[in-house]
């Protein structure tokens, strides 16, 4: 595993993960729309669909907004990593970026600008920098693989953290989660969501189990939670693009971490778009 091996195949796994549905992505679409039976939610659904098609074959964005790059690792614990690995991983990023091209998002300026957002945009697809990379450890393994996950900011403003009272109850904390998702997908306008929640004893835990959801979701691998709270947001009836229909939520990818001895459980959602969770993996 050479610096240039890395480089290259982080830069294909993130156009990969900008421009492909996976087979359980597209598949369950195809089920959405079988199961449609408002005409305006399945025309919705079946331009998804069909964008997704093109999307494929032209290696195109799958959506303009191309999102900021996540780095999901899962690292053996016999794996031996060459020099400079992290640097290899954000020079494939800058280079898919670049290859896909990327919306130019990079805010310029020192901390206080980028926060007005005063200096403007870099042009450079490839200065939109790489999230922090997070790390889990493969038992008895000596493989390294990544996951690229692209983040659209729609979905980030319909994002919350917080605790949640659980009253010893599992029940009280899908109830709230539940409410949350439902809020969410009713402002959020690129229906149907796909939900991503992670479960933590704190603020950074729970969102790090979120993004972990997301990197490991498989739609046709759904646990009982997570098929409960998309039953029952899909209940609302706000369906695809807000025009009503059966398909709120496409799915629930939920990630239950350790807990506490608390009166409270802290919980991440991001209310993901139609075209989330964006990933794709890659052995390094």
């Amino acid at each position: 595993m050479t610096y240039e091996e890395i480089v290259r195949k982080t830069s294909d796994t993130l156009i990969q993960a900008s421009t492909v549905f996976r087979p359980d992505q597209e598949e369950a679409y195809r089920m959405a729309v079988k199961k449609e039976r408002n005409p305006n939610a399945k025309w919705v659904l079946e331009s998804i669909l069909e964008n997704a098609a093109v999307a494929e074959k032209t290696k195109f964005p799958l959506c303009d907004d191309t999102g900021i790059p996540h780095v999901f690792l899962e690292v053996g614990d016999r794996a031996s990593l060459p020099g400079g690995f992290q640097s290899a991983i954000r020079e494939g990023i800058a280079d898919g970026l670049r290859r896909l091209p990327g919306r130019p998002m990079g805010v310029k300026g020192g901390d206080a600008e980028r926060l007005s957002q005063c200096c403007g945009l870099s042009e450079d697809s490839g200065a939109v920098a790489l999230a922090p990379i997070q790390i889990r450890e493969l038992p008895d393994s000596d493989r390294v693989r990544l996951t690229v996950i692209m983040m659209g900011g729609g979905p980030e403003i319909r994002g919350k953290t917080l605790r949640v009272f659980h009253k010893h109850s599992a029940e009280v904390v899908i109830d709230e989660m539940v409410q949350w998702a439902t809020e969410g997908c009713d402002k959020l306008g690129c229906l149907p969501a796909v939900l991503g929640f992670g479960i933590g004893r704190s603020n950074l835990e729970a969102a790090s189990l979120s993004l972990e959801a997301m990197c490991r979701g498989d739609f046709s691998r759904q646990s009982p939670m997570e098929q409960e709270i998309t039953r029952r947001v899909n209940e609302s009836g706000i369906g695809p693009l807000g025009l009503g229909g059966r398909t709120t939520a496409l799915a629930t990818f939920l990630k239950v971490g350790p807990q506490r001895a608390s009166g409270v459980r802290i919980v991440s959602m991001r209310v993901g778009c139609c075209f989330d969770p964006r990933r794709a993996t890659v052995e390094l």
